[in-house]
């Protein structure tokens, strides 16, 4: 079906967060060279038009092979179409049961329409025109790969960064960062070639060119580039016959000084199930990692974010959703994301009541999940200490060191205030805690171990 080849392709072009909550839910069918999709209210078909239809457009058009050449949105009220009442974050009946005019993207002669097409193949993959160095936001996490690949692009090709390897959790910024290059190729050079895909388009498309014959096209496509993105390197594992393929189009760019950028989950020495030779090459060039955003980071993302939408939000807002939602950038652009369009329903401003009732259920989980006292028992495992020495009052430095980071840990991920953390550390002063916080940062700065501790446990609390 053609909506279901569209939905693979748009997964593969927009985050998890924008996927499931904007595409997913959408109801499709195709009569008379139209795709119509059904949305639940009028706000999401302006949301789908504004931000994602000319995408759906050129997809549509290319996977049908030309049958399909008009997109329509409209307001969809056939009960059950779309998602049960409770699922729909903000709609009312009176909204559902309103259709609205569809809403047509123009398109264009078929001679642009082709000309599109083609544009679409060249560089395989669309870039996103938001993925730029200008519009990411930087902090200690993530600040020696956005240099690198500024970097990148002035010494294009160099051995001492070819290839790139970018590496961290999902939801990271690794996307952005790679495709930033790109973006920036482009505006420099506009007749650059790159090409931008997933491990995962990668095996597909070598697939259908076996199926077609047409292997040597795709040979010939991969290795004229000038820059290769590649994400999520390490689903390639098990792919035996595009690990091959790959291996040597991977050669071929390197030897013509050609750039290539990856990203993985992971480290490359630890991606033991792809072939040893093509993990050795990754180490050629220089490897470099994203960390989770720290709380000002994760502030300043979303400060950007409502930004560039237009959205007014306050400071303290931000700060109250960057202190419940922690793990990565693409839950904080989701929680954002709710928070707008509940305070839109309701006609309201931002503040700090349409937050916490935007986030009730991030909220419940989290009381469940990390609380001080389970912070606690982590850094007492973590460092084998005595759970009741932790929190006592020994002032010796095996116990004051884990202390205070776990009192900075718990002001970071629990939002709890210092008078509340005091009290969970034997009753301490709101005083001890601010100083405990502020060690906590520069010893983060100063001392390597103490920083690869700090994101252990982190990493520990947030899985």
């Amino acid at each position: 079906m053609l909506w279901t080849d569209c939905l693979t392709r748009l997964r593969q072009e927009l985050s998890d967060n924008v996927f499931a909550m904007w595409i997913r839910p959408l109801v499709a069918e195709e009569a008379e060279g139209t795709l119509r999709l059904y949305a639940p209210n009028p706000y999401w078909t302006r949301y789908i038009q504004e931000h994602h239809l000319e995408l759906i457009c050129i997809l549509a058009e290319q996977l049908s092979e030309g049958r399909v050449r008009q997109v329509d949105i409209l307001v969809d009220s056939r009960p059950g179409a779309i998602l049960s009442p409770a699922e729909q974050p903000a709609t009312t009946t009176a909204a559902l049961e309103s259709v609205v005019a569809p809403i047509r993207i123009k398109k264009e002669p078929a001679e642009a329409a082709a000309s599109s097409s083609k544009n679409l193949n060249s560089k395989k993959r669309l870039l996103n025109p938001l993925f730029t160095f200008s519009l990411f936001v930087e902090g200690r996490s993530n600040q020696m790969a956005a240099e690198t690949c500024r970097k990148v692009l002035t010494q294009l090709g160099a051995s001492q960064h070819n290839p790139l390897f970018l590496y961290g959790p999902t939801g990271l910024g690794k996307t952005h960062l790679m495709q930033a290059v790109g973006n920036a190729l482009l505006q420099a050079k506009p007749n650059a070639r790159v090409m931008y895909m997933t491990a995962e388009s990668f095996v597909q498309d070598f697939v259908s060119s076996l199926q077609k014959g047409k292997v040597e096209e795709f040979k010939k496509n991969c290795r004229s580039l000038d820059l290769l993105l590649v994400d999520d390197i390490h689903l390639l594992a098990g792919k035996e016959a595009s690990l091959v393929e790959f291996f040597y189009t991977f050669n071929a760019l390197l030897d013509e000084s050609k750039q290539i950028i990856l990203t993985s989950d992971r480290y490359p020495k630890e991606l033991t199930e792809l072939d040893p030779r093509l993990v050795s090459r990754f180490s050629w060039g220089l490897s470099v990692g994203v960390e989770p955003p720290d709380i000002e980071t994760r502030i300043e993302i979303l400060l950007k974010k409502a930004e560039n939408s237009g959205v007014d939000l306050p400071r303290n807002c931000a700060l109250f959703i960057a202190q419940q939602v922690v793990a990565n950038v693409r839950e904080l652009e989701g929680a954002l994301n709710k928070v707008v369009a509940i305070a839109r329903f309701k006609g309201s401003q931002i503040d700090l009541d349409v937050v916490r009732e935007s986030l009730k259920d991030v909220l419940a989980i989290r009381a469940r999940t990390i609380s001080v006292e389970n912070i606690q028992r982590v850094v007492s495992e973590y460092f084998r200490i005595p759970l009741k020495e932790l929190i006592g009052p020994k002032r010796t430095r095996i116990y004051a060191r884990p202390r205070q980071l776990a009192m900075g840990l718990a002001r970071e991920l629990t939002g709890d205030s210092f008078p509340e953390i005091g009290m969970a550390f034997g009753g301490r002063d709101h005083s001890t805690v601010m100083h405990a916080c502020e060690k906590v940062q520069s010893l983060k700065d100063e001392d390597p171990i103490f920083n690869e501790d700090y994101k252990n446990l982190l990493r520990l609390l947030q899985s």
